[in-house]
């Protein structure tokens, strides 16, 4: 089997630069399989583009190459980066954008920072480091290049905070809105696994968000009417929904909105 490169970006689509980076990637290792994730990402987000590769690296296989290029700090001192993990590999700026992969591969990691750069195809870039130092890393690296030969282990990279839900009471979870999709699906950062155990137990789970219940459902159809409903996603996270309509403009959902749970008999 092929090994895989993925692409996370704010680049969108309308202008030459994913274009750009997979034909370095071609150039140089003509068998690779490049897939997009999301090139889509809030212009700039950093924080958004940390939540959407740590929840998307896991379903690709072992071995799998992830470059995430949300680089508002191009051309100043920040390190390009290579993380290695036990299965995966990531490579992009080192600027807190693998956050959440330090936060879930924390037992199996080695940060490189690059240097080696007779594998860029610029050095003297500033401006478009995704094409000419992370594509080819990248690229080289899926052709067998041992990691250690692009530069030296570092135990100094950036992390940023990733809102995690607390448990303020035993009978009270409080989470956020950390991610709305184009759908105006507003996902929580509360997961499938706070929440199973006490739906098996047949506790009853009051979601409750700006000072109202929200009914919690099995699948989007289940609504009866264009109110705000909650079901847990295919990312087994809480998310709020309306069927067929838009929740984050209908109900002004903003990214760190607060949501809590309160648990009873």
């Amino acid at each position: 089997m092929g090994r895989i490169i993925t692409l996370t970006t704010d680049f969108g689509t309308k202008d030459p630069f994913v274009g750009q980076m997979k034909g370095v990637i071609k150039s140089i290792n003509p068998n690779v399989d490049v897939v997009d994730i999301t090139h889509e990402i809030t212009p700039h987000s950093i924080k958004e583009a940390a939540i959407v590769i740590g929840l998307s690296y896991s379903y690709f296989p072992p071995r799998s190459i992830h470059v995430v290029v949300v680089d508002p700090g191009v051309g100043s001192e920040r390190k390009p980066i290579l993380v290695v993990t036990e299965n995966h590999y990531f490579i992009g700026p080192d600027n807190g954008v693998f956050s959440l992969i330090y936060q879930k591969e924390g037992a199996f990691l080695q940060v490189i920072h690059i240097t080696a750069d007779h594998y860029f195809i610029r050095k003297d870039t500033s401006t478009f480091h995704g094409r000419d130092i992370f594509s080819p890393v990248a690229a080289w690296l899926s052709r067998g290049i041992p990691v250690n030969n692009f530069g030296e282990e570092t135990d100094e990279f950036m992390r940023i905070p990733i809102p995690a839900p607390t448990r303020p009471t035993k009978s009270t979870i409080e989470g956020e809105i950390i991610y709305i999709d184009r759908f105006g699906n507003a996902i929580t950062n509360i997961t499938s696994n706070m929440l199973l155990p006490y739906i098996k137990d047949n506790k009853k789970l009051k979601v409750i968000f700006k000072g109202k219940e929200v009914p919690l459902k099995t699948y989007y159809a289940e609504a009866e009417d264009k109110e705000l409903y909650c079901l847990l996603n295919s990312f087994d996270l809480l998310e709020l929904y309306v069927y067929r309509g838009n929740a984050a403009k209908e109900f002004n959902i903003r990214i760190g909105d607060i949501i809590g749970i309160i648990i009873s008999q």
